[in-house]
């Protein structure tokens, strides 16, 4: 069983509020737009990250992380990037390869929209967590929290780290 936080979109943004949640997960999930390395430095000092870059990193984001990456956690085939589009309407780079060989969990970041859907064609999870910093257009800032545990993904918890520009305290919510 593997306790696992999902965000993206930190555009250079790092705060407590999500390091206590960090401090939940077994490992971190960043689906890209990172900006400074120090968010994923002040990750991988307390948990295994696993990371793409996105389209506002730089070069050295580019260097250290990959533009896809596709792994299997426990017995889920997983498969992280940027800009992946949602079911019905995936990023065209990409479509061709995800209708041949689609994963059980797909991730992207991007659009700072949180989603949660799940593909009937292609028997897929898809998940957007949103934007956990404070650059965009996004209102509030948010991760998704879950759980995988053989080849079940369980326990999908939102997190709301508050507004974007306010100083609002974090909630959970559930739905268990």
């Amino acid at each position: 069983m593997r306790k696992i936080l999902l965000l993206s979109d930190t555009h250079s943004h790092i705060d407590e509020r999500i390091m206590k949640h960090v401090m939940w997960s077994d490992e971190v999930w960043h689906a890209g737009d990172i900006g400074n390395l120090k968010v994923t430095d002040s990750l991988k000092a307390v948990r295994p990250l696993r990371a793409v870059y996105g389209n506002i990193d730089d070069h050295q984001a580019r260097a250290e992380f990959p533009l896809h990456n596709r792994f299997w956690c426990e017995q889920v085939a997983v498969w992280i990037t940027h800009i992946g589009g949602y079911p019905g309407k995936y990023n065209p780079a990409i479509r061709q390869e995800i209708l041949t060989n689609p994963p059980q969990l797909f991730i992207c970041g991007h659009s700072h929209i949180l989603k949660v859907q799940f593909d009937k064609t292609l028997n897929l999870l898809h998940l957007n967590p949103g934007a956990a910093g404070v650059h965009g257009f996004h209102q509030v800032r948010t991760m998704l929290r879950f759980v995988i545990d053989g080849d079940k993904i369980k326990d999908m918890e939102i997190v709301e780290l508050g507004k974007r520009g306010g100083s609002e305290q974090y909630s959970v919510n559930s739905d268990q």
